[in-house]
């Protein structure tokens, strides 16, 4: 039992140190209010950035509500006679996947438009990640170097006590 929970415990780490940080961010519009009438989402918008990869979680009445995307003169007078696309589903939790760096001109077709059921949001590259801290020498040994001499045993020993478990177990 405890080879196996060293396995899990290396395999966990492996994962976790090889996987990159996942960015994309889900947003439910209208937070808890959801996609009704008489809600700003304007205001609802504000302060949030929304990048390529990101997506809008749609939760409304099925029967009642739907979700198109029309260009910004449709927008702009709730017109859904020429959508460009209909996100709607059918469940009332539709997902509109925000993967065109572009302006996205959401509405209600069915008449909550006039109720303000409308969002439009830009969506953006992911800007770059900071630079990295010059390193800091620690004597004549840097810390990138004092690191790698913790990191590369503790991977090793971690990998080989995966394969040790691994050849145990048959």
């Amino acid at each position: 039992m405890a080879r196996f929970t060293v396995l899990i415990a290396a395999v966990v780490l492996a994962f976790v140190v090889a996987v990159p940080e996942v960015t994309a961010k889900k947003y439910t519009v209208g937070e808890n209010k959801f996609w009704n009438p008489n809600i700003n989402y304007t205001i609802w918008a504000q302060g949030k950035h929304f990048y390529l990869g990101d997506w809008l979680y749609f939760v409304f009445d099925r029967n009642q509500h739907n979700i198109l995307e029309v260009n910004k003169t449709d927008y702009e007078n709730c017109n859904a006679d020429h959508p460009l696309v209909n996100w709607t589903r059918g469940a009332g939790r539709d997902i509109v996947t925000l993967n065109v760096t572009k302006h996205y001109y959401l509405l209600d077709g069915k008449g909550g438009c006039y109720g303000g059921m409308k969002l439009a949001v830009k969506v953006e590259k992911l800007p770059p990640p900071p630079k990295a801290a010059p390193v800091k020498s620690i004597g004549s040994v840097s810390m990138a170097t004092g690191v790698a001499q913790f990191v590369i045993p503790f991977a090793l020993f971690s990998v080989s006590t995966v394969w040790d478990a691994i050849l145990r177990m048959w």
